[in-house]
């Protein structure tokens, strides 16, 4: 039997939004090998898939959460149908009674932004629906998730994005959709923590460095066994990272007895990494969002030396 120190999450329930792949798998599993209890939601199942048309469904990240030390709960929710939402949140309360974590990673615009594009070109519907699947699903599962989040002390929210405030701020990321999908998720741990605050809760931003998901590794042509390959094409890929990386970074916060000191921060895996001590699966500490700036932006050649 593993110890409280090896399950520290024991006893823990959340709720990862959208964790049919990428970051959301990540942080589902890796709450769960901390002991968490983790319902695992998306739209993709094994008898229904999205718009997507992958193969991942909810049901295989709630086995790994299991297999990982905790227990996975798979339910198909398309989280822009408040109804749904509702009703997940009201099965999470009859069978739990408590909601510790509300992971916000509901994400779905990896086909609908066009790279460099000015608005006046781009596709108006494939931009509207990307800022409603990256937006209103946050507000939307907010809505209802957070009620039963606050009615405990201690409550843990987290929007993940991609970017941290500095960067963002300072870079304009691919298009004006794209831009405004990455920065809204950190305002809204702002007003998360606003709000969660008063009643003992905690709310961050959170970014992971440049993530080896699924549908990435497919671009590439590269499994997690021969990521290094795709180095060949995009030198600067070798300061990516797996969706561990940055699910080890939620499993530290949340069970991090002083994360209220993050409240409203918006935070990066491998920052995270550098106060809490964890490692990606190789056992490295990638530092995406520092190798941008003093490597990547500046036009150096790809070096990760002294970055992971």
């Amino acid at each position: 039997m593993q110890s409280t120190q090896e399950r520290p999450l024991a006893g823990t329930v959340a709720l990862v939004a959208g964790a049919t792949r990428g970051a959301g798998r990540g942080i589902a599993v890796q709450l769960g090998a901390a002991g968490a209890t983790v319902y695992a939601t998306g739209r993709t199942t094994r008898e229904q898939r999205s718009e997507y048309d992958r193969p991942e469904t909810i049901e295989e990240t709630a086995e790994l959460v299991t297999a990982a030390g905790g227990k996975g709960i798979a339910v198909q929710v398309d989280h822009l149908v408040p109804a749904q939402v509702a009703a997940l949140v009201e099965r999470i309360d009859a069978e739990q009674g408590r909601l510790d974590v509300l992971v916000n990673d509901v994400w779905g615009g990896e086909f609908l932004f066009e790279w460099d594009t000015p608005v006046w070109e781009h596709s108006l519907d494939d931009g509207l629906r990307l800022l409603r699947l990256a937006i209103d699903t946050h507000l939307v599962t907010s809505r209802y998730a957070l009620p039963l989040l606050i009615r405990r002390p201690g409550g843990l929210v987290v929007e993940m994005t991609d970017g941290t405030a500095d960067y963002n701020a300072g870079h304009y990321r691919i298009n004006v959709y794209y831009d405004l999908a990455k920065v809204a998720p950190i305002r809204l741990a702002r007003s998360w923590a606003h709000e969660v605050t008063p009643h003992g809760g905690t709310a961050v931003a959170l970014t992971p460095g440049w993530l080896r998901s699924e549908i990435m590794l497919d671009r590439f042509g590269v499994t997690e066994q021969n990521w290094r390959d795709a180095c060949a094409r995009v030198p600067h890929f070798v300061i990516s990272e797996t969706p561990h990386f940055v699910g080890r970074a939620v499993a530290a916060l949340a069970a991090d007895p002083e994360r209220a000191r993050w409240t409203g921060a918006s935070l990066s895996s491998g920052g995270l990494a550098q106060v809490y001590g964890f490692t990606d699966l190789d056992g490295s500490a990638p530092d995406a969002w520092r190798y941008l700036v003093e490597v990547q932006d500046p036009g150096k050649p790809a070096d990760a030396t002294g970055y992971r």
